[in-house]
Protein backbone atom coordinates (compact mmCIF):
# COMPACT_ATOMS: atom_id res chain seq x y z
CA UNK A 1 0.00 0.00 0.00
CA UNK A 2 1.02 3.69 -0.61
CA UNK A 3 1.01 6.27 2.52
CA UNK A 4 -2.10 7.74 0.33
CA UNK A 5 -3.63 4.45 0.44
CA UNK A 6 -2.75 3.87 3.88
CA UNK A 7 -4.43 7.08 4.08
CA UNK A 8 -7.55 6.49 2.77
CA UNK A 9 -8.19 3.50 4.45
CA UNK A 10 -7.75 5.73 7.96
CA UNK A 11 -10.10 8.57 6.52
CA UNK A 12 -12.68 5.45 5.55
CA UNK A 13 -13.16 3.75 9.33
CA UNK A 14 -13.45 8.07 11.03
CA UNK A 15 -15.50 8.60 8.03
CA UNK A 16 -18.06 6.53 10.02
CA UNK A 17 -17.48 8.16 13.32
CA UNK A 18 -18.01 11.40 11.60
CA UNK A 19 -21.71 10.18 10.02
CA UNK A 20 -23.15 8.35 12.40
CA UNK A 21 -21.31 9.53 15.68
CA UNK A 22 -24.61 12.22 16.64
CA UNK A 23 -27.77 9.86 15.42
CA UNK A 24 -26.17 7.02 17.60
CA UNK A 25 -25.80 9.17 20.48
CA UNK A 26 -29.47 10.00 20.35
CA UNK A 27 -30.30 5.93 20.41
CA UNK A 28 -27.86 4.86 22.98
CA UNK A 29 -29.84 7.14 25.44
CA UNK A 30 -32.94 5.17 24.74
CA UNK A 31 -31.87 1.67 24.73
CA UNK A 32 -29.54 -0.89 27.59
CA UNK A 33 -25.73 -0.21 26.38
CA UNK A 34 -24.78 -3.77 27.41
CA UNK A 35 -26.82 -5.50 24.62
CA UNK A 36 -25.31 -3.03 22.01
CA UNK A 37 -22.22 -3.00 23.21
CA UNK A 38 -22.16 -7.00 23.08
CA UNK A 39 -23.19 -6.99 19.18
CA UNK A 40 -20.22 -4.79 18.78
CA UNK A 41 -17.69 -7.42 19.72
CA UNK A 42 -19.63 -9.52 17.66
CA UNK A 43 -19.58 -7.39 14.46
CA UNK A 44 -15.94 -6.91 14.87
CA UNK A 45 -15.42 -10.89 14.87
CA UNK A 46 -17.05 -10.96 11.53
CA UNK A 47 -15.30 -7.68 9.61
CA UNK A 48 -12.20 -9.14 10.94
CA UNK A 49 -12.49 -12.88 10.12
CA UNK A 50 -13.57 -11.55 6.40
CA UNK A 51 -9.73 -10.46 5.73
CA UNK A 52 -8.57 -14.02 5.60
CA UNK A 53 -11.84 -15.44 4.00
CA UNK A 54 -11.29 -13.05 0.88
CA UNK A 55 -7.34 -13.25 0.97
CA UNK A 56 -7.72 -17.39 0.55
CA UNK A 57 -10.37 -16.43 -2.31
CA UNK A 58 -7.91 -14.50 -3.89
CA UNK A 59 -10.42 -11.38 -3.82
CA UNK A 60 -8.55 -9.37 -1.16
CA UNK A 61 -8.31 -5.93 -2.75
CA UNK A 62 -7.85 -2.29 -1.06
CA UNK A 63 -11.20 -1.49 -1.73
CA UNK A 64 -12.07 -4.88 0.28
CA UNK A 65 -10.19 -2.94 3.11
CA UNK A 66 -11.94 0.40 2.62
CA UNK A 67 -14.93 -1.19 3.39
CA UNK A 68 -14.23 -3.39 6.41
CA UNK A 69 -12.48 -0.23 8.05
CA UNK A 70 -15.84 1.61 7.19
CA UNK A 71 -17.41 -1.19 9.13
CA UNK A 72 -14.97 -1.15 11.89
CA UNK A 73 -15.29 2.83 12.30
CA UNK A 74 -19.40 1.86 12.40
CA UNK A 75 -19.10 -0.65 15.27
CA UNK A 76 -16.83 1.37 17.40
CA UNK A 77 -18.99 4.31 16.69
CA UNK A 78 -22.14 2.82 17.98
CA UNK A 79 -20.69 0.09 20.72
CA UNK A 80 -17.44 2.20 21.77
CA UNK A 81 -20.14 4.48 23.13
CA UNK A 82 -22.02 2.34 24.59
CA UNK A 83 -18.47 0.49 26.05
CA UNK A 84 -17.82 3.93 28.07
CA UNK A 85 -21.45 4.46 29.06
CA UNK A 86 -21.67 1.17 30.71
CA UNK A 87 -18.16 1.91 32.95
CA UNK A 88 -19.96 5.18 34.38
CA UNK A 89 -23.28 2.92 35.30
CA UNK A 90 -20.25 0.23 37.38
CA UNK A 91 -18.44 3.34 39.23
CA UNK A 92 -19.63 6.34 41.35
CA UNK A 93 -18.53 9.81 39.23
CA UNK A 94 -15.90 10.78 41.66
CA UNK A 95 -13.49 7.53 40.93
CA UNK A 96 -14.35 7.67 37.30
CA UNK A 97 -10.29 8.60 36.86
CA UNK A 98 -9.47 5.20 38.67
CA UNK A 99 -11.75 3.23 37.08
CA UNK A 100 -10.30 5.19 33.45
CA UNK A 101 -6.93 4.30 35.09
CA UNK A 102 -7.51 0.67 35.64
CA UNK A 103 -9.52 -0.28 32.31
CA UNK A 104 -6.12 1.11 30.54
CA UNK A 105 -4.18 -1.08 32.37
CA UNK A 106 -6.03 -3.97 31.29
CA UNK A 107 -6.22 -2.81 28.08
CA UNK A 108 -2.22 -2.27 28.23
CA UNK A 109 -2.02 -6.12 29.27
CA UNK A 110 -3.53 -7.17 25.90
CA UNK A 111 -1.36 -4.17 23.91
CA UNK A 112 1.90 -5.93 25.60
CA UNK A 113 0.89 -9.30 24.27
CA UNK A 114 -1.45 -8.75 20.98
CA UNK A 115 1.30 -7.02 19.34
CA UNK A 116 3.81 -9.72 20.37
CA UNK A 117 1.42 -12.86 19.47
CA UNK A 118 1.05 -11.18 16.31
CA UNK A 119 4.47 -10.62 15.25
CA UNK A 120 4.92 -14.33 16.32
CA UNK A 121 2.19 -15.61 14.45
CA UNK A 122 3.36 -13.87 11.62
CA UNK A 123 6.62 -15.21 11.52
CA UNK A 124 5.42 -18.66 11.72
CA UNK A 125 2.58 -18.19 9.70
CA UNK A 126 1.39 -15.28 7.94
CA UNK A 127 -0.61 -12.23 8.15
CA UNK A 128 -4.07 -13.85 7.20
CA UNK A 129 -3.47 -16.38 10.18
CA UNK A 130 -2.97 -13.85 12.33
CA UNK A 131 -6.37 -11.89 11.97
CA UNK A 132 -7.85 -15.47 12.09
CA UNK A 133 -7.05 -15.52 15.60
CA UNK A 134 -7.99 -12.23 16.08
CA UNK A 135 -11.48 -13.20 14.90
CA UNK A 136 -11.75 -15.48 17.47
CA UNK A 137 -11.14 -13.35 20.31
CA UNK A 138 -13.54 -10.84 19.69
CA UNK A 139 -16.56 -13.67 19.37
CA UNK A 140 -14.87 -14.76 23.14
CA UNK A 141 -14.78 -10.99 24.19
CA UNK A 142 -18.20 -10.90 23.19
CA UNK A 143 -19.66 -13.98 25.01
CA UNK A 144 -17.80 -12.41 27.98
CA UNK A 145 -19.06 -9.50 27.90
CA UNK A 146 -22.68 -11.70 27.23
CA UNK A 147 -22.22 -13.27 31.02
CA UNK A 148 -22.23 -10.04 32.76
CA UNK A 149 -25.58 -9.01 34.52
CA UNK A 150 -26.22 -4.67 34.62
CA UNK A 151 -29.17 -3.51 36.30
CA UNK A 152 -29.74 -0.78 34.11
CA UNK A 153 -31.89 1.82 34.40
CA UNK A 154 -33.42 3.28 31.22
CA UNK A 155 -34.01 7.06 30.83
CA UNK A 156 -37.64 7.43 29.26
CA UNK A 157 -38.21 10.08 26.70
CA UNK A 158 -40.71 11.70 25.02
CA UNK A 159 -38.28 14.07 22.75
CA UNK A 160 -38.79 13.68 18.88
CA UNK A 161 -35.53 11.98 17.63
CA UNK A 162 -34.15 15.51 15.84
CA UNK A 163 -35.18 17.69 19.44
CA UNK A 164 -32.93 15.05 21.15
CA UNK A 165 -30.39 15.55 19.00
CA UNK A 166 -30.02 19.19 19.20
CA UNK A 167 -30.36 19.05 23.08
CA UNK A 168 -27.30 16.74 22.89
CA UNK A 169 -25.85 19.43 20.86
CA UNK A 170 -26.84 22.27 22.50
CA UNK A 171 -25.50 20.96 26.18
CA UNK A 172 -21.93 20.06 25.44
CA UNK A 173 -22.48 23.95 22.74
CA UNK A 174 -22.98 25.86 26.28
CA UNK A 175 -20.21 24.20 28.66
CA UNK A 176 -17.50 25.82 28.22
CA UNK A 177 -15.05 22.89 29.69
CA UNK A 178 -16.36 20.36 26.54
CA UNK A 179 -15.87 22.48 24.31
CA UNK A 180 -12.17 23.36 25.27
CA UNK A 181 -11.36 19.50 25.49
CA UNK A 182 -13.41 19.16 22.15
CA UNK A 183 -10.78 21.32 20.43
CA UNK A 184 -7.60 20.05 22.43
CA UNK A 185 -8.34 16.31 21.63
CA UNK A 186 -9.48 17.08 18.15
CA UNK A 187 -5.96 18.50 17.76
CA UNK A 188 -4.65 15.84 19.11
CA UNK A 189 -6.40 13.62 16.94
CA UNK A 190 -5.16 15.35 13.78
CA UNK A 191 -1.68 14.67 14.90
CA UNK A 192 -1.94 11.03 15.94
CA UNK A 193 -3.48 10.46 12.68
CA UNK A 194 -0.73 12.47 10.72
CA UNK A 195 1.78 10.00 12.37
CA UNK A 196 -0.28 6.94 12.62
CA UNK A 197 -0.63 7.00 8.33
CA UNK A 198 3.11 6.83 7.91
CA UNK A 199 4.73 5.04 11.04
CA UNK A 200 4.29 1.43 9.86
CA UNK A 201 5.98 2.37 6.40
CA UNK A 202 8.87 4.37 8.12
CA UNK A 203 9.18 1.52 10.39
CA UNK A 204 9.47 -1.24 7.36
CA UNK A 205 11.15 1.04 4.71
CA UNK A 206 13.12 3.47 6.17
CA UNK A 207 14.23 1.22 9.16
CA UNK A 208 14.30 -2.41 7.75
CA UNK A 209 11.71 -3.65 10.24
CA UNK A 210 9.85 -6.96 8.92
CA UNK A 211 6.05 -7.02 9.81
CA UNK A 212 6.86 -9.72 12.76
CA UNK A 213 9.60 -6.69 13.87
CA UNK A 214 7.00 -3.98 14.02
CA UNK A 215 4.82 -6.25 15.74
CA UNK A 216 7.16 -6.88 18.12
CA UNK A 217 7.96 -3.30 18.75
CA UNK A 218 4.59 -2.22 19.63
CA UNK A 219 4.98 -4.40 22.54
CA UNK A 220 6.80 -0.93 23.33
CA UNK A 221 3.83 0.60 23.23
CA UNK A 222 1.76 -1.16 25.48
CA UNK A 223 4.54 -0.73 28.21
CA UNK A 224 3.86 2.85 27.64
CA UNK A 225 0.50 2.52 28.16
CA UNK A 226 0.89 0.59 31.62
CA UNK A 227 3.09 2.81 32.75
CA UNK A 228 0.83 5.92 32.44
CA UNK A 229 -1.95 3.12 33.52
CA UNK A 230 -0.39 2.68 36.65
CA UNK A 231 0.72 6.13 37.20
CA UNK A 232 -1.61 8.10 35.62
CA UNK A 233 -4.30 8.57 38.80
CA UNK A 234 -1.76 9.22 41.07
CA UNK A 235 -0.28 11.74 38.47
CA UNK A 236 -4.35 13.13 37.99
CA UNK A 237 -4.55 13.40 42.19
CA UNK A 238 -1.20 15.29 42.57
CA UNK A 239 -1.30 17.65 39.52
CA UNK A 240 -5.25 17.43 38.50
CA UNK A 241 -6.59 16.26 35.55
CA UNK A 242 -6.04 19.04 33.47
CA UNK A 243 -2.60 19.49 33.57
CA UNK A 244 -2.40 15.74 33.37
CA UNK A 245 -4.01 15.57 30.17
CA UNK A 246 -1.53 18.43 28.70
CA UNK A 247 1.51 16.34 30.09
CA UNK A 248 -0.13 13.64 27.97
CA UNK A 249 -0.40 15.83 24.59
CA UNK A 250 3.62 16.70 25.33
CA UNK A 251 5.12 13.04 25.67
CA UNK A 252 3.11 12.40 22.81
CA UNK A 253 4.71 15.36 20.42
CA UNK A 254 8.05 14.40 22.28
CA UNK A 255 7.47 10.74 20.74
CA UNK A 256 6.88 11.73 17.57
CA UNK A 257 10.16 14.10 17.36
CA UNK A 258 12.23 11.71 18.72
CA UNK A 259 10.93 9.43 15.98
CA UNK A 260 11.55 11.81 12.81
CA UNK A 261 15.29 11.68 13.96
CA UNK A 262 15.82 7.72 14.20
CA UNK A 263 18.44 7.02 12.34
CA UNK A 264 18.36 4.27 9.32
CA UNK A 265 20.41 1.21 11.83
CA UNK A 266 19.81 -0.53 15.05
CA UNK A 267 19.67 2.11 16.68
CA UNK A 268 16.81 3.36 14.73
CA UNK A 269 14.79 0.65 15.24
CA UNK A 270 15.31 1.12 19.36
CA UNK A 271 14.54 5.00 19.03
CA UNK A 272 10.75 3.62 17.14
CA UNK A 273 10.06 1.43 20.08
CA UNK A 274 10.92 4.70 22.28
CA UNK A 275 8.70 6.37 20.27
CA UNK A 276 5.74 4.15 21.18
CA UNK A 277 6.20 4.26 24.45
CA UNK A 278 6.34 7.69 24.49
CA UNK A 279 2.87 7.21 22.90
CA UNK A 280 1.45 4.84 24.82
CA UNK A 281 2.28 7.00 28.11
CA UNK A 282 0.63 10.21 26.38
CA UNK A 283 -2.49 9.20 25.00
CA UNK A 284 -3.27 7.06 28.09
CA UNK A 285 -2.87 10.43 29.91
CA UNK A 286 -4.81 11.87 27.85
CA UNK A 287 -7.74 9.67 27.48
CA UNK A 288 -8.24 9.08 31.23
CA UNK A 289 -8.46 12.49 31.52
CA UNK A 290 -10.41 13.36 28.83
CA UNK A 291 -12.86 10.88 29.30
CA UNK A 292 -13.07 11.04 33.09
CA UNK A 293 -13.63 14.99 32.72
CA UNK A 294 -16.46 15.10 30.51
CA UNK A 295 -18.57 12.06 31.58
CA UNK A 296 -18.19 13.76 35.34
CA UNK A 297 -19.66 17.29 33.89
CA UNK A 298 -22.53 15.74 32.18
CA UNK A 299 -25.83 14.62 33.86
CA UNK A 300 -26.54 10.53 33.60
CA UNK A 301 -29.88 11.18 31.29
CA UNK A 302 -27.28 12.79 28.61
CA UNK A 303 -24.27 10.70 28.45
CA UNK A 304 -25.06 8.84 25.23
CA UNK A 305 -25.36 12.23 23.42
CA UNK A 306 -22.40 14.13 24.97
CA UNK A 307 -20.43 10.69 24.35
CA UNK A 308 -21.60 10.52 20.37
CA UNK A 309 -21.16 14.59 20.24
CA UNK A 310 -17.89 14.89 21.85
CA UNK A 311 -16.18 11.43 19.58
CA UNK A 312 -17.98 13.41 16.35
CA UNK A 313 -16.15 16.72 17.55
CA UNK A 314 -12.92 14.94 18.09
CA UNK A 315 -12.81 13.02 14.81
CA UNK A 316 -13.83 16.01 12.47
CA UNK A 317 -10.01 16.76 12.27
CA UNK A 318 -8.78 12.84 12.35
CA UNK A 319 -9.43 12.90 8.65
CA UNK A 320 -7.92 15.48 7.02
CA UNK A 321 -5.01 14.70 9.38
CA UNK A 322 -4.54 11.14 7.95
CA UNK A 323 -4.65 12.80 4.48
CA UNK A 324 -2.16 15.25 4.88
CA UNK A 325 -0.28 12.21 6.63
CA UNK A 326 -0.61 10.02 3.65
CA UNK A 327 0.17 13.21 1.62
CA UNK A 328 3.60 14.56 3.62
CA UNK A 329 4.70 10.80 3.65
CA UNK A 330 4.30 10.52 -0.26
CA UNK A 331 5.60 13.81 -1.73
CA UNK A 332 7.90 15.04 0.95
CA UNK A 333 9.01 12.36 3.51
CA UNK A 334 8.05 9.49 6.18
CA UNK A 335 9.63 10.83 8.68
CA UNK A 336 8.95 14.34 7.37
CA UNK A 337 5.31 13.28 8.44
CA UNK A 338 6.10 12.70 12.07
CA UNK A 339 8.18 15.59 12.31
CA UNK A 340 4.92 17.66 11.68
CA UNK A 341 2.77 15.39 13.68
CA UNK A 342 4.94 16.29 16.78
CA UNK A 343 5.33 19.98 15.86
CA UNK A 344 1.55 20.98 15.79
CA UNK A 345 1.12 18.32 18.65
CA UNK A 346 3.24 20.32 20.78
CA UNK A 347 1.33 23.63 19.70
CA UNK A 348 -1.45 22.17 20.55
CA UNK A 349 0.03 21.36 24.35
CA UNK A 350 0.98 25.09 24.34
CA UNK A 351 -2.80 25.68 23.72
CA UNK A 352 -4.31 23.48 26.01
CA UNK A 353 -1.82 25.00 28.83
CA UNK A 354 -3.09 28.59 28.21
CA UNK A 355 -6.98 27.81 28.91
CA UNK A 356 -7.88 28.66 32.07
CA UNK A 357 -10.55 25.74 32.01
CA UNK A 358 -7.83 23.15 31.40
CA UNK A 359 -4.76 24.77 33.34
CA UNK A 360 -6.57 25.31 36.52
CA UNK A 361 -8.82 22.07 36.52
CA UNK A 362 -7.24 20.77 39.76
CA UNK A 363 -10.73 17.74 40.40
CA UNK A 364 -13.43 15.75 38.57
CA UNK A 365 -16.28 18.71 37.91
CA UNK A 366 -19.97 18.37 39.04
CA UNK A 367 -22.63 17.42 36.63
CA UNK A 368 -24.57 20.75 35.44
CA UNK A 369 -28.01 21.35 33.99
CA UNK A 370 -32.09 20.58 34.55
CA UNK A 371 -30.94 16.32 34.59
CA UNK A 372 -28.75 16.11 37.45
CA UNK A 373 -27.85 12.81 38.05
Amino acid sequence: ATPTQMAWLTATEIGAFVLLSLPAGVWLDRVHKLPVYVTGESLLAVAVASIPVAWWLGLLTMPWLYVVGFAIGAVHTVAGSAAQIVLTQIVPRERLVEAHAKNALANSTAEVAGPGAAGVLISLTSAPAALVADAVLLAVSALILRGLRLNEVLHTSTERFHSALRAGLAFVAGNRLLVTMACIVGGWQMCHNIALVVQILFATRELGLTAGGVGLSYIALGVGTIIASTLGHRLANRLGPGPTLVVGLAVCAGGWLLGALAPQNALGRFVFAAMLTAFGVGATLVFITFLALRQAATPAPLLGRMTSTMRWLILLPAGPGALLGGWIGEHVGLRYALAVAGFLCLLVALAAWRQPVIRHMRKLPMASGAHRA
